[in-house]
């Protein structure tokens, strides 16, 4: 394997890397990995430190992860074990020597050995701004003897936290993730990307690392393929939810203006369940909104077409009060106006979603005219 001679290459007797792994096939592999691996040829020491590693047995897991309250902590795993684990799973490595002084080496070391302690290890993880990665540009930045100037790494155009996830999730065909983070995750996703930001992901950070340097000096000196990424472009993400809800949308539709009996039980069943359903999903909005410790969640105008109330409406569908059909026409009106507002608003909101607002304005257009006036 390449860089894996324990040999001393200036008095410190140590080697500095940055490892970057490619994505994998399941949801929480989707953006890859990094780490670093240390050589210490003085104590025959190869292993790496892992910031990506958490506790999936916590009873708690799925409760934490909701908040956001998710505690991930730092690892060390020989590196060979740590190869062997990603060729398993058919997922590539590329390994970056950083070009370091023996004093920065000495610290830098020092410092991933004091993380990795009982009582240091352990941080809050938070997606975009502290997380794996990102850890690693700080880590490596603060024990350098001048400043690394990173040049830039970003796209021409200006592009959101959104933007770069969308890459990864449209790259590995994850297009009912994608639904379900666009809808989850609120107009915070949607603030432009500065340049040292976007290495919350692990490609934007060995390309940072790339393009970085100080007093001129570039921060890696060699650099290789360990192992090589598996091609996951033949990966099949089943049909587009935009196919999907779109069917379903016009057999609907074209449903809804049948007058016969089975039909309308039908619709009241359906709608009962469908405005039950969009309401409990706008309950976990506001309550990812108000109860999450960071802010990916907060100001989720997805909230327009999910709104809360729908769980409780659900429950008149056939009453004949004014103050119902007011209701059905107020909403009606909301999703006209975002639908007409749709590629304008702060947020970027997934397409797919498109036919489910349409189907929700037919649908309370059509409970609207059931109500006398």
């Amino acid at each position: 394997l390449p860089f894996c001679k324990l040999k001393a290459q200036d008095s410190s007797h140590i080697q500095i890397s940055l490892l970057t792994c490619s994505p994998g096939d399941e949801l929480y592999s989707t953006f890859g990995h990094s780490a670093l691996r240390l050589v210490d040829s003085t104590q025959q020491k190869d292993v790496v430190f892992n910031y990506g590693t958490f506790d999936f047995d916590d009873p708690n897991f799925y409760i934490k992860f909701g908040q956001g309250n998710m505690m991930y902590f730092v690892s060390v795993a020989p590196f060979q074990e740590f190869v062997k684990e990603y060729q398993y799973f058919k997922r590539g490595i590329t390994e970056q020597e950083l070009n370091l002084s023996c004093t920065e080496k000495t610290q830098l070391a020092g410092a991933l050995r004091t993380n990795a302690l009982e009582q240091n290890k352990f941080y809050l993880y938070q997606f975009l701004y502290d997380n794996c990665s990102s850890r690693l540009r700080d880590i490596v930045s603060s024990h350098t003897s001048s400043p690394l100037a990173f040049k830039n790494i970003l796209p021409g155009k200006p592009v959101t936290f959104r933007n770069l996830i969308h890459e990864y999730l449209d790259k590995g065909h994850e297009s009912w993730s994608k639904l379900g983070i666009d809808i989850l995750l609120g107009s915070n996703l949607d603030i432009p990307v500065k340049n040292e930001q976007a290495m919350f992901l692990p490609d934007y950070l060995m390309m940072g690392f790339d393009s970085a340097s100080r007093s001129s000096q570039p921060l890696v000196g060699n650099k290789a393929v360990i192992l090589p990424a598996e091609n996951n472009s033949n990966k099949d993400g089943g049909m587009p939810p935009f196919l999907i809800f779109g069917i379903i949308c016009i057999a609907l539709a074209i449903l809804s203006f049948s007058t016969s009996k089975p039909i309308s039980f039908f619709f009241n069943v359906f709608d009962f369940l469908f405005f039950f359903i969009t309401g409990l999903l706008g309950v976990l909005l506001v309550v990812m909104w108000i109860g999450r410790v960071d802010t990916v969640c907060s100001n989720n105008f997805n909230i327009l077409w999910a709104l809360p109330s729908h769980a409780a409406m659900a429950f008149f569908i056939n009453k004949k009060k004014s103050w119902v059909k007011k209701y059905w026409l107020l909403c009606a009106i909301l999703q006209i106006v975002l639908l007409l507002t749709w590629k304008w608003l702060p947020q970027e909101m997934n397409n797919a979603l498109l036919p489910i607002v349409a189907l929700l304005l037919l649908r309370l257009w059509m409970r609207y005219k059931k109500v006398p006036a």
